[in-house]
Order: C-alpha cells, then sequence, then structure tokens
C-alpha cells in the first residue's frame, strides 16, 4: 500500500482512519488531516467510481471492489496449450497537465488505458485484467470519479477488467490540483500465435494504422511551442473549431479490440506476422524494434498527410513536420507488418472498425541504401529505419492512400 493512500482495489484503508481522531486530549497532536490528507475525500471518490468499476467485471473477477488486492481467476487459460503471460505498464505524461490546466479530466483515462494496454496486443495478447495508480495533491472526489471512469470506459471497449487501484494524496509534494497517473495491465497469448520479429519475412507489407492525433506523446514539446506562443489552452483555436486545450486533450485511439478482431479473421488476420505501437520515439524507432536484424525498411511520407494538429503545432513552432518525426506520431498510431498477399484483405477488415489503413513501406533484407536510418531503438537489436519522400499537403484527407 502507498503512503498516504485511499485506494488499494478500490477501497479505502482502516489504518488512515487516525485522520479523523479528535485533537481535544492533547491540543499540540498533529492529525492526518492536518497534514493535508483528507480521508473522507478519499471514501467518497471510491463511491463514486465504484459502478464504472464493476462494469468491466466478468464472471473472472473475484472479490469485487474493496479488498486489498484485486482477484482474477486464471481457470480459462487452462484452454491453452502453451499461454504466455503478457505485461505492460505506462503513464500519460505532461498530457495531464493540460487537463488540470482546464479542469477537463473525463479523456485522460482513455490515454492511460491506450498507452498500457495496445502495448500488450502488440504481441498478439487478449488483455485480461488492469491495475491503475494516481497520485495526487488534493482528492477531489469528482476529479478522481472523472478520470477512473474514462479508465473504466477504455476498458470496457478493450474487453479488460479493471481489478483495482490507488489513489495516493501528497500534499506538500504535489499541488492541490496537481495529479499523475500510471497503470499496468496482463494479457495473455498462445504460445504458437505470438507476434514479433521472428515472423517478420522479406517482402512483408508495411501498413500504417491512422492515429486520432497526438495520442500521448510528445506533450513537453506541445506544451513549449504553446507556452512560447503566449497562447492560453483555453483560446478558440480557430483552425480546431475548438478551444486548444479540448483539441490538444484528444484521447488517445483504442486500437486492441480491432486489431484482436483481425487477428481471428482467418482470411486477414493470418498474415500479420508483427505490430508495433508507435509511441514515444516515432514511427521509424518504433518500427524498427520489430523488424529483424539485418532487415530494413523505407516508410514513404508520400502515402499520408499528417493530421491538421501536428500541422498547426509545427506551423507555430516555427518548426517542420520532419523535425518532429522523432516524437510524435505523425498520423500513424499503429503499424502492421503483414504477408504482401494479405496486406489488402487486412486493410479492408480494419476499414469497417473506423480505422483507416494503407501500404507505407515493404521489409527488405541485404544491402541497404545509403543514409541515416533508425536502428537499435529500446534497447532492441532490431532492423533498421528510415522515413523518405514529402508529405502530401492535403489537410482535408483522413491521412490514408
Amino acid at each position: 500500500m502507498a503512503p498516504d493512500s485511499h485506494a488499494s482495489s478500490f477501497s479505502t484503508p482502516a489504518e488512515s482512519s487516525v485522520a479523523l481522531s479528535s485533537t481535544a486530549a492533547n491540543p499540540h497532536r498533529s492529525t492526518y488531516s492536518e497534514a493535508g490528507v483528507d480521508t473522507a475525500a478519499g471514501d467518497l471518490a471510491v463511491e463514486l467510481m465504484k459502478s464504472a468499476v464493476r462494469s468491466t467485471h466478468g464472471p473472472e473477477v473475484q472479490g469485487g471492489v474493496g479488498g486489498f488486492a484485486g482477484m482474477f481467476d486464471a481457470s480459462a487459460l487452462r484452454a491453452y496449450r502453451r499461454p504466455l503471460l503478457a505485461t505492460s505498464t505506462d503513464g500519460v505524461g505532461t498530457k495531464v497537465a493540460i487537463a488540470q490546466a482546464i479542469d477537463k479530466h473525463d479523456t485522460v483515462g482513455q490515454d492511460l488505458v491506450g498507452m498500457v494496454v495496445d502495448d500488450i496486443v502488440v504481441v498478439g495478447a487478449r488483455p485480461l485484467f488492469m491495475t491503475d495508480y494516481i497520485a495526487c495533491g488534493k482528492v477531489v472526489p469528482e476529479r478522481i470519479a472523472d478520470i477512473v471512469r474514462g479508465i473504466a470506459d477504455a476498458c470496457r471497449e478493450t474487453g479488460t477488467a479493471l481489478i483495482g487501484g490507488e489513489t495516493a494524496e501528497h500534499p506538500g509534494l504535489l499541488g492541490p490540483n496537481d495529479y499523475d497517473m500510471a497503470g499496468a495491465a496482463t494479457g495473455v497469448v498462445e504460445a504458437d500465435a505470438l507476434l514479433g520479429s521472428h515472423r517478420v519475412e522479406s517482402g512483408d507489407a508495411i501498413l500504417a494504422l491512422a492515429s486520432s492525433g497526438l495520442h500521448s506523446n510528445g506533450y513537453s514539446l506541445v506544451r513549449h511551442i504553446v507556452t512560447r506562443a503566449r497562447i492560453q489552452y483555453g483560446d478558440f483555436a480557430a483552425d480546431f473549431g475548438t478551444t486548444w486545450g479540448e483539441a490538444l486533450l484528444e484521447p488517445t485511439r483504442l486500437y486492441t479490440a480491432p486489431l484482436l478482431r483481425l487477428l481471428s479473421d482467418p482470411g486477414a488476420g493470418d498474415g500479420v506476422h508483427a505490430l508495433s505501437h508507435v509511441t514515444g520515439g516515432g514511427i521509424a524507432a518504433n518500427l524498427a524494434r520489430v523488424l529483424p536484424k539485418d532487415t530494413w525498411a523505407e516508410v514513404d511520407r508520400s502515402t499520408w498527410s499528417p493530421s491538421p494538429v501536428f500541422r498547426v503545432l509545427s506551423d507555430v513552432g516555427g518548426t517542420s513536420l520532419e523535425s518532429s518525426e522523432g516524437t510524435w506520431n505523425l498520423g500513424i498510431g499503429f503499424l502492421a507488418v503483414v504477408a504482401a498477399d494479405r496486406a489488402e484483405a487486412a486493410a479492408s477488415a480494419l476499414a469497417p472498425e473506423g480505422i483507416a489503413a494503407w501500404r507505407v513501406g515493404i521489409v527488405r533484407s541485404g544491402a541497404r541504401p545509403q543514409g541515416e536510418f533508425e536502428q537499435g531503438a529500446k534497447g532492441v537489436d532490431g532492423g533498421a529505419v528510415r522515413l523518405v519522400g514529402t508529405y502530401r499537403d492535403d489537410t482535408d484527407h483522413n491521412g490514408a492512400n
């Protein structure tokens, strides 16, 4: 249990009740509440989030809301020949600063699930359960409930049970309106269905899957640009038809459920060899992680037009789109490496899911062209990737070719 915490598996620890004791007998005695920790607010936050959390629970979740540990019945894994557990942990990053600036907290929960659960589907795994952690300077029950409702809604969409969480109040370390959040999830995949570089072959097609915008990476650069331009997050942005803050809080697209449906489609999913989640590091670095050593690929910029948010931020910041390729996803949230003869079927299968997908390159082996490639990203001794060509200037286009 974390210090100054209000929720473990969404419960309030009994030992925190010392904050409610009277100081009448000893006027010099300090109490938890005087130190800035409000356990009653923590209890209310748990009550406000309970129904949202329960809505993610299936029969596998044992114990419900209120225990010290979340429990998940793993007996279903006996149906697997060789089940491999996949796990991931992540946060939302400095995007939460924008949520705090405009007091809008109902979307960052989806960002958290996207960053965590969508890393699990990369290996072909189905998510089982997730836990979250929220640290704040002061518990505002409605704010915490908004965050957790967003997490729960996204967990339902991805088929993930939200089985535990922790809300920690850290007065003096964080300001009254400050908070940060993180999560962890576990999934399962059959060993012989594991996706990755071991399946990738020379000649495979590389499909790009459109992002919903910035997702949750590169917000330190976003905030730097906005601050230097003296823009307020409450200012109306004509390019977006909304305020700057609302536009920049566009939630991360969730890919897990559509990709799992694709993988279960024998006409298209059988050809998927590897997946890459485009997060920190950008397109080239993340694709390189899932390619075999001694292979390479060139991603053709001319196959898509980056979303308006990237163009506007680049213009305001006085930079080029190319200069932010190691920071932003520039319109591609996921990449799929697919057998060439299944690429069209895979893209077609994703279209009804509302995800535009298009070819951006081909996996090659042997000698590669002269020039600088991304290689060995995140400590992985994988393939080599670079972006080539010029982005298409088509701000009315949805990103697909």
